[in-house]
């Protein structure tokens, strides 16, 4: 155990150093070559800025994917990089010449195939949940796909202010680190710890105003590939590793719906007000709940701080739910859930233009109780 502890240590420091070291070199870069991200009419910012800060992480998680590997015992390592390699060309990709839809969908199932082959992400049964256990194998590989699509693009969504998709991350992978700890899976507990450095020297960055730099489709693919794997883990582990912390099986997905919960609410949201207005679901609009936000009147930093606290509150108390409440419940749980927040953000953009913003906020969130 004091291995571990000093390999923690070094996993979310050494991660910190690397991409506090690599950031002002790919800006320069981006710089020089003029691939600055200009800002538009959806835009939350004024200023050309720097993008693919992405890059960095990609190498930092190469050098540390090495240097956490003696704690790999499922030999995943190696598939884990060829997967973010690819993702990180399909980011890459669409940073330079924008991707379409297609292809880019495409890169990620192939990325996702690299994982989900190996024996120790197997998920042949859904333990309970909605009263289903045993599945055939391809329709546990098409849920899986499904799954982690929908948590990489979902994640690329919220990426539209400062700080969120960084704050989000971390609320996340901090979440994981607890379990994943708890149920002495070294390794993908120091994998959390390596991203959680990558996304903290990222947040120092982001939020600066002379250094100021995006992470771009090239690190929200990876950031959100590696949410889709460690929930793919989560889905496959024995919960009974967990001892006092178990929770009821069936409740694995719901519990992943919430570690994940703001990403989600907000692209089933949009998703959802694009095919009322009969509008493509990849339609390009200003409609996220992070745009609400700044529109009454908080700042980046407020609202990303605001989303993430809630993603973690959220998250939080389903783990502590699913102890208790079978699949079912747990869902009917969550669908209050998204009811409620639906009508806290339908009233707060009504509120849109108005003095008071904040006490807007309070004010939507108090008419539902």
């Amino acid at each position: 155990m004091e291995n571990l502890y000093i390999f923690a240590l070094l996993s979310i420091v050494g991660a910190y150093i690397s991409v506090i070291i690599l950031i002002p070199k790919i800006s320069w870069i981006v710089q020089s070559r003029n691939l600055i991200d200009q800002p538009n009419r959806r835009s939350s910012h004024k200023n050309s800025t720097p993008t693919m800060a992405g890059v960095s992480f990609f190498l930092t998680l190469i050098f540390m994917l090495n240097l956490i590997q003696v704690w790999d015992i499922d030999a995943i390592g190696i598939n884990l990089i060829a997967a973010g390699g690819l993702m990180f060309a399909v980011g890459l990709k669409d940073d330079l010449v924008v991707s379409a839809p297609r292809a880019k969908i495409g890169g990620e199932i192939l990325a996702i195939l690299f994982i989900l082959f190996c024996n120790c992400l197997k998920v042949e049964s859904l333990e309970g949940f909605l009263g289903i256990y045993e599945i055939p194998s391809f329709l546990s590989y098409g849920i899986i796909i499904l799954m982690i699509l929908t948590i990489i693009n979902s994640y690329n969504l919220i990426d539209g202010i400062d700080g969120l998709a960084s704050v989000i991350g971390i609320s996340i992978f901090g979440v994981y680190a607890f379990i994943f700890f708890a149920a002495e899976l070294h390794f993908y507990f120091l994998l959390c710890l390596c991203l959680i450095g990558i996304l903290l020297a990222y947040l120092r960055y982001n939020l600066s105003t002379t250094k100021k730099i995006f992470m771009g489709d090239t690190g929200s693919l990876i950031i959100g590939f590696c949410i889709g794997f460690l929930s793919l883990k989560f889905l496959s582990m024995d919960t009974s590793l967990l001892a006092e912390y178990a929770f009821k099986a069936e409740n694995k997905f719901v519990i992943i719906g919430a570690i994940f919960f703001i990403p989600l609410f907000d692209t089933l949201r949009v998703i959802g007000v694009r095919l009322i207005d009969k509008k493509s679901p990849f339609y390009p609009d200003n409609n996220h709940i992070h745009h609400i936000l700044i529109n009454s009147g908080l700042s980046h930093f407020k609202a990303s701080l605001f989303l993430c606290f809630l993603n973690l509150g959220i998250a939080v108390t389903f783990i502590m739910l699913s102890l208790h409440f079978s699949s079912f419940e747990m869902l009917g749980i969550m669908m209050l859930y998204f009811i409620f927040f639906l009508g806290v953000f339908y009233k707060l953009k009504a509120n849109v233009g108005k003095k008071n913003q904040f006490k807007h906020l309070i004010s939507a969130i108090q008419f539902f109780f």
